[in-house]
């Protein structure tokens, strides 16, 4: 298959948060639409965007606490976790605002703070986690 091309996001001042298993880059936290979703293994959060991520090709109709919707789960490209899902279609018309969109479980990655040593590439630092996930959620 070539080259693995995983794109490095620019670091913009924003949060950046990456997978918790192997550190690609997956998506700012400008991007977050939501902050209140759940999925089986507890917080997620909704995305416009997502990098570095493949979208599986198994599309699945799942009940979810807000009605049926079409899904396909996500995977990082570097290392292939399943990271959450995509939607492809919401059923019910209040919730078509997700539809391609993606939703991250918050257990499989791990946020960056700007300026954070993870930002140089040359080699890995691995630090304890800079933020819980909990330290974010007071500005709802």
């Amino acid at each position: 298959m070539g080259r693995l091309l995983l794109l490095s996001l620019p670091a913009t001042g924003a949060v950046i948060y990456r997978c918790k298993h192997c550190d690609t880059h997956l998506a700012y936290d400008t991007d977050i639409i939501a902050r209140t979703f759940r999925c089986k293994n507890g917080k997620a959060y909704l995305f416009n965007r997502i990098v570095n991520v493949n979208v599986g090709t198994k599309e699945e109709d799942r009940m979810m606490t807000t009605g049926l919707h079409t899904v396909c789960d996500i995977f990082c490209v570097a290392c292939g976790a399943i990271l959450g899902w995509k939607y492809l279609v919401a059923f019910d018309k209040s919730q078509r605002y997700k539809e391609g969109k993606f939703i991250l479980d918050r257990s499989t990655a791990l946020a960056a703070a700007p300026g954070d040593a993870t930002a140089d590439h040359h080699h890995h630092h691995h630090h304890a986690p800079v933020a819980s996930s909990d330290d974010e959620d007071d500005h709802m």
